[in-house]
């Protein structure tokens, strides 16, 4: 199959939906089909990507005459079916869509945010001017979360499919079997079997009744980086004293500064802000966190938390969030849907390490099944025969 996905953003730029949409160009082109990229982000020319681009301030990934530029590139290539992905506003992947219904082709518009009320607001006023609820668009959501807002704007001229966000499970699995371990109690690599050594310490560099706390994320305001330190504050103020806590948030942005100040402030020695990582030194955080933290409500998918649950950590997040579609209470970690219910399971998972322990077996043994590529593109290639049809 011929596909054109067309985004505002994409790689060189690092962020949830950039880095989403690349892998599942990979994973589309390792299936065997013919994909290509068009995209208002500049950057260095890779295969089978267009970058429609403009001279604007800030490189902002949008091209004041998109719809002609892609209609002509539409034309000349004749996808079987073009795939839009959007942000809450995403114009130029907008204007693909008009393109795409311009030029006669089957759309699939992938929504990889949050409706919230604005959002939803400008949507309605849009289908009053454009009627685009006419147009034969299929819609996917990545979580039933961002499907529901989703829905209640489409009707039932334009079907929303979910079809969940791709993960490598396997890369994200713990590798390292754990040494043997002798009669004496005490491995190979001279380390009892309990993952101490005899001065209390883990192998982890944790002490033995220690817990780590991990979130990951862009530090932005709509994330609610400071909520999430002021729910560590009150996570530490409800954990028994003798439990050794310390938190690692890994991420920068704007709000980052504030962070910084905050923890000045508050004398939060024990939280620490790395700034990005790559995923290979994710990978390696996870290995010795013991909680991972997702606490924004508006969180359309958790990619990170996936990641995390993948790797066998357990995940406290919001239970209105896109998250909840593959974390289970009890199963995969706890949810919550106030600030309080969450500080409450962090506190909880501190102070339980069978709970800690059952969970993360679980996340372990189990793979999240639906975030699978084969699962992804099984989803993806029913939402293309359906906008086909």
């Amino acid at each position: 199959m011929r596909i054109l996905h067309v985004s505002d953003c994409y790689l060189p730029r690092l962020g949830g939906i950039e880095v989403q949409v690349a892998d599942l160009v990979r994973a589309q082109r390792e299936a065997g089909h013919a994909v290509e990229v068009a995209t208002a982000t500049p950057g260095a020319a890779l295969p089978g990507v267009h970058r429609v681009v403009a001279r604007l301030p800030f490189d902002l990934p949008v091209h004041p005459r998109g719809t002609g530029h892609l209609m002509r590139l539409m034309t000349s290539r004749r996808p079987d079916v073009v795939h839009v992905h959007t942000g809450a506003v995403s114009p130029f992947a907008w204007m693909g869509v008009r393109a795409a219904v311009r030029a006669g082709l089957p759309v699939v518009v992938t929504v990889h945010s949050m409706w919230d009320p604005v959002t939803r607001g400008v949507y309605r006023a849009l289908q009053g001017v454009f009627d685009w609820r006419r147009w034969g668009l299929v819609a996917t959501a990545v979580s039933e979360a961002a499907a529901r807002p989703i829905r209640a704007v489409a009707g039932l001229r334009v079907p929303v499919q979910v079809v969940s966000n791709g993960l490598d499970v396997s890369d994200w699995r713990p590798r390292d079997e754990p040494p043997a371990v002798g009669l004496d109690g005490v491995r190979t690599d001279g380390v009892h079997a309990d993952g101490v050594h005899a001065d209390g310490v883990r192998t982890d560099g944790v002490h033995a009744d220690g817990v780590h706390v991990v979130a990951v994320g862009r530090l932005a305001p709509r994330k609610q980086p400071l909520r999430l330190l002021k729910l560590l504050e009150a996570v530490r103020a409800r954990v028994p004293g003798q439990i050794a806590l310390r938190a690692t948030i890994v991420g920068d942005g704007p709000a980052r500064g504030r962070m910084e100040r905050y923890l000045a402030a508050r004398r939060l020695d024990w939280v620490s802000l790395p700034g990005r990582f790559s995923r290979e030194q994710i990978k390696g955080l996870l290995a010795s966190a013991d909680v991972f933290v997702a606490p924004a409500p508006r969180e359309s998918f958790g990619l990170a938390a996936l990641e995390a649950r993948a790797a066998g950590v357990p995940v406290v997040a919001r239970a209105q969030s896109g998250v909840a579609d593959f974390v289970g209470p009890g199963k995969e970690g706890l949810l919550g849907r106030t600030f309080d219910e969450l500080v409450a399971a962090v506190a909880r998972l501190a102070g339980d390490h069978e709970l800690r322990r059952s969970i993360a077996e679980h996340n372990r043994e189990t793979e999240p099944v639906n975030c699978s590529w084969t699962s992804v593109l099984e989803g993806f290639a029913r939402c293309y025969e359906l906008a086909r049809a």
